[in-house]
């Protein structure tokens, strides 16, 4: 039993320390997004404060940390809170003000599927996998095809164009090198339009709350 505790208590230690450093990047990342709108071109200044490329950084760094389970679901909300909190807290060192409580609920909501996605891309189910790669890939189509027909006349095509074509290259990629089951395959495909779908609406909404008044 103490030789079982030994092993499973550095491996803790390091679980913690990756939850650790995912939080400081976060909130670090979130901060850059800010400053970020004025450095990067204007084909892709839209990066900065998206959904989607705040999910892409809540995806790459929970893919990068290695986290499964619980632990992914949990770090997604916290890390999608934190770049939203990040960015706020920029803002303000700038003299400008930004409230993070809309993309923080946002965030609350949505981070933990985020997380629990990327976690399921390296899962040996293939209808976990299919559902992860569904999740993300219908995220970058969603924003992407809200980006090219609802802000088009004010943003740059340029990266509405580069999400959505990530977001089907990641569920090409994830159909012909990871899933071979019917059934995955149906879920990845019919998922990924769902979710689309679903990011249009849930947008299309926010954007309603967000005018009134």
């Amino acid at each position: 039993m103490r030789g079982i505790e030994g092993q499973q208590a550095p491996e803790r230690t390091r679980r913690l320390l990756r939850i650790g450093a995912v939080a400081m990047a976060s909130l670090l990342l979130g901060g850059l997004t800010f400053f970020a709108q004025g450095w990067l071109p204007e084909s892709f200044s839209s990066l900065a404060n998206s959904a989607s490329g705040w999910a892409l950084l809540t995806a790459l760094m929970v893919f990068g940390a290695r986290l499964t389970g619980v632990t992914a679901s949990i770090v997604g909300a916290i890390s999608f809170v934190l770049l939203v909190l990040g960015y706020s807290l920029a803002a303000q060192l700038q003299g400008l003000f930004y409230s993070p409580v809309l993309f923080g609920v946002i965030g609350i909501v949505a981070g933990p599927f985020v997380g629990i996605a990327t976690a399921w891309l390296r899962s040996s189910s293939q209808l976990r996998a299919a559902a992860g790669a569904a999740l993300l890939s219908g995220i970058g189509i969603g924003e992407g095809v809200y980006g090219l027909t609802q802000v088009a006349e004010t943003t740059s095509p340029v990266y509405w164009i580069v999400i959505t074509v990530a977001g089907a290259a990641l569920l090409a990629g994830m159909t012909f090198r990871r899933l071979r089951e019917l059934r995955a395959l149906a879920v990845a495909v019919v998922g990924t339009a769902v979710v689309a779908a679903a990011f249009n609406v849930a947008y299309l909404a926010v954007g309603s709350v967000g005018s009134v008044g």
